[in-house]
């Protein structure tokens, strides 16, 4: 489910990457490669659970399902969390600093 669920936030966001001028500046490749490298890691850690277990990789339990789902999401929220506090770092449509500007002209 985690490779499943990192994989789909990595396609959506290069087909918004890759179709959207605005998404582009608004730094989405640095989301996507957070999603394809976690992905990346998923796919290696699949490849290395069925090297040890065999096919009963491919046969897990409900509660394990459940598990590498919420693992899944939580990949993806933390990964979207680093992209927010990244762009209000760099600040690439300089949002911030016209309201700090603002803010500090208007109590002068």
């Amino acid at each position: 489910m985690t490779l499943l669920i990192t994989a789909f936030a990595a396609v959506v966001s290069t087909l918004i990457w890759y179709t959207s001028e605005k998404a582009r500046s608004m730094k989405i490749g640095m989301l996507l490669y957070m999603f394809w490298g976690a992905s990346l890691m998923w796919l290696v850690d699949s490849v290395v659970g069925y090297l040890e277990d065999g096919a009963d990789f491919f046969v897990p339990s409900a509660s394990d399902m459940l598990n590498d789902a919420f693992l899944g999401v939580s990949v993806v929220v933390l990964a979207l969390v680093v992209w927010i506090v990244y762009m209000l770092v760099k600040d690439p449509n300089h949002t911030l600093r016209d309201i700090i500007a603002e803010k500090n002209s208007s109590s002068k």
